[in-house]
């Protein structure tokens, strides 16, 4: 599959791939309203990404559940990682739950590193909430 820049006609295949990674998922408005590029591998997954002096901001990477490993969030961060190149960017920031490894293996090798935290940003029913980390990468180097 191949990582596209999505339009306004895709709004709500794009809001049926976050209502499928997170609970709860947002909607085709919410997304609209973000003003940021989207990226769409159709079917499996998502990432949204904005741009503003300098500094790009990975809004949201969703994967299907069930397409989680198969290389669709390396994908997508690829092509976030070029689309705020584009559009000027230097460094790229992003925020990742700490309970989730998957996702810290896949930002470490990029090039991501810890800058910050967010105590107990993530809510977890029944289980309090989960620190954010705070990630950035420059955008002038390779990992």
């Amino acid at each position: 599959m191949t990582v596209r820049r999505a339009g306004p006609s895709d709004l709500d295949a794009l809001a049926a791939l976050h209502a499928a990674a997170f609970r709860p998922g947002w909607s085709a408005a919410d997304i609209a309203a973000l003003d940021a590029v989207a990226l769409i591998e159709d079917g499996a997954g998502l990432i949204l990404v904005r741009t503003i002096a300098g500094e790009a901001e990975i809004l949201t990477v969703g994967v299907r559940p069930d397409l989680r490993g198969a290389g669709v969030g390396r994908r997508l961060l690829e092509a976030a990682l070029e689309a705020a190149r584009a559009e000027g960017a230097e460094s790229v920031f992003l925020e990742v739950a700490e309970d989730n490894p998957d996702a810290r293996r896949l930002y470490a090798g990029r090039g991501f590193e810890e800058v910050g935290r967010r105590p107990a940003y993530y809510p977890r029913p029944g289980a309090g909430a989960v620190d954010a980390l705070v990630l950035r990468r420059a955008l002038n180097t390779t990992p």
